[in-house]
């Protein structure tokens, strides 16, 4: 058994966990539970050597492990897949899947003992992975895939997985829950953790609940109910999750005909946002639904097809230019592309509204003003912070997105783009993220959101696009838009006739 007890952690200004209690069986699926900032990462950082608390014991098969590095843990079974990746971007991905583990023959590396084994987890796990390619060119969801192969091939008698799910379609977790229950069958202990009440509820035989930092309790499989475990985590009782979105189509804001990049990822999309309404674009990881965004916001180059803004054709060529143009787009990646991690988080919130009268003004920043727009921004999206200096790489998954999200605030954006704007963000977060969504649409922006979270893209959008190959294959409007036709439509599947004569 891996069990802790009365573990206490520190860091400067915050007291991350008071008195935490937690214990794995072999052979179980134990899912550790809470808001973000609740502690969780923190408590699997103990786990695996990166954090030495300063109260407690931990111990695995009953002996002593505080002070624990990463290797000794690794020697001992334990292995994570975290929700942040720690890959080397400019290795490929069979380097990556060995990194620090080589394998040697007479004293050289065995790279093909080492591609023989790694293609044979592959296999086991039925996904498909460029071993030769440059991690830095995977999408977030074959990134993930890596992270999984690396930590199943350490041959882990505990294995922790930090949200494994936040990047992937619905098809694709099932995948990833089947491999989880295989191990938990094996008898390896599994750490969960997610927000996804349907994943914890196929898969806990226990739940373990943090609050700030803080205990509250652990329940049994039978006694797992959805009101129940929102209680445990926020305090209060469950929330309404998806708001109700007036849909008041105004003029068109966007428009795309016939678009094409020139990675080739997207061949030929057409479609509309207008004002006052929330348009879903749905697909499949890797689909390139992702890429039509990136390209309306000039981080792609387009090849064919046509992009006009309030009946303007433009060009994107930067983001500079598309901020200017009132576009406002947020990334999938918040930590390699949204946020400067190791900057405060005022400046993060206001790098993008820095050439505007308010920030300052004759080329220099006023950074009282500065700080004051950056607080007013956060205490709408409730950011759970204090202080304003604190380092972005401080804080958790949650509030860094909130931070993302609150460049919303400073300038006047016409048309909004959020990529996977919910990725591992607990359930209290996810309800204010769509909150804003709310208040944007009905104060009158465009919003286009790009979401691989199949429950989340029926109940937000008012309408969907749905993308198959780089090309869309449905638009489905109220009543239309069920789970199951936009689950059909990915895979290239035409609606049906009573689906068409409703979106007509």
């Amino acid at each position: 058994m891996l069990e802790l007890n009365g573990i206490t952690k520190r860091f400067p200004g915050v007291l991350a966990l008071d008195d935490v209690q937690f214990q794995l069986k072999p052979g179980e699926i134990h899912v550790l539970f809470g808001e973000n900032g609740a502690g969780k990462s923190t408590l699997v950082n103990v786990m695996v050597g990166n954090h030495r608390p300063e109260k407690g014991s931990y111990k695995i098969d009953g002996k002593n492990m505080l002070g624990l590095s990463p290797a000794v843990a690794r020697k001992n079974g334990v292995s994570a897949v975290f929700q942040e990746f720690s890959l080397a971007p400019s290795l490929t991905v069979l380097d990556n899947i060995w990194l620090g583990r080589e394998l040697t023959k007479f004293g050289r590396i065995d790279r093909k003992r080492m591609r023989a084994l790694a293609q044979a987890k592959l296999a086991e796990m039925r996904t498909n992975l460029p071993l030769d390619a440059i991690t830095s060119t995977l999408s977030r969801a074959q990134k993930q895939q890596t992270e999984i192969v690396k930590a199943l091939l350490q041959h882990a008698r505990y294995i922790i997985f930090d949200e494994p799910t936040a990047s992937l379609a619905d098809v694709e977790v099932q995948n990833v829950l089947r491999i989880i229950k295989e191990l938990r069958d094996q008898g390896v202990g599994v750490v969960y953790i997610s927000h996804r009440m349907r994943e914890i509820r196929e898969l806990a035989e226990r739940v373990t609940v943090l609050r700030n930092g803080k205990y509250v309790g652990t329940i049994e499989q039978d006694e797992i109910e959805e009101d129940r475990l929102v209680s445990m985590m926020t305090g209060r009782s469950m929330i309404e999750l998806f708001p109700n979105v007036r849909h008041m189509p105004g003029k068109e804001v966007l428009s795309i005909s016939n678009l094409a990049t020139e990675s080739g990822g997207v061949r030929d999309v057409s479609l509309e946002v207008r004002a006052g309404e929330i348009v879903g674009l749905a697909g499949l990881v890797g689909c390139g639904k992702g890429r039509v965004g990136r390209a309306c916001f000039g981080l792609e180059s387009v090849v064919e097809g046509n992009i006009f803004l309030k009946g303007v054709p433009v060009s994107p060529r930067s983001p500079s230019q598309m901020l200017k143009s009132g576009v406002c787009y947020f990334p999938s990646d918040r930590g390699a592309e949204g946020l400067c991690l190791n900057r405060p988080i005022s400046e993060n919130i206001t790098m993008s509204d820095l050439d505007a009268p308010k920030t300052g003004k004759w080329g220099l920043i006023d950074l009282n003003r500065e700080r004051e727009r950056a607080q007013r921004a956060a205490e709408r999206l409730k950011l759970s912070t204090d202080n304003m200096g604190t380092r972005v790489e401080m804080l958790s998954g949650g509030n860094k997105q909130k931070i993302l999200l609150a460049r919303a605030l400073l300038r006047n954006f016409d048309l909004f783009i959020f990529d996977e704007p919910t990725v591992g963000v607990d359930i209290g977060a996810k309800a204010e993220i769509y909150q804003l969504m709310r208040d944007l649409t009905e104060a009158g922006a465009a919003i286009l959101v790009i979401s691989s979270d199949l429950e989340e893209v029926v109940h937000i959008s008012h309408r969907i696009y749905s993308i198959h190959e780089g090309q869309v294959v449905a638009d489905l409007r109220e009543g239309a838009k069920t789970e199951e036709r936009v689950l059909a439509s990915f895979f290239g599947k035409q609606p049906d006739t009573e689906t068409q004569e409703i979106a007509q």
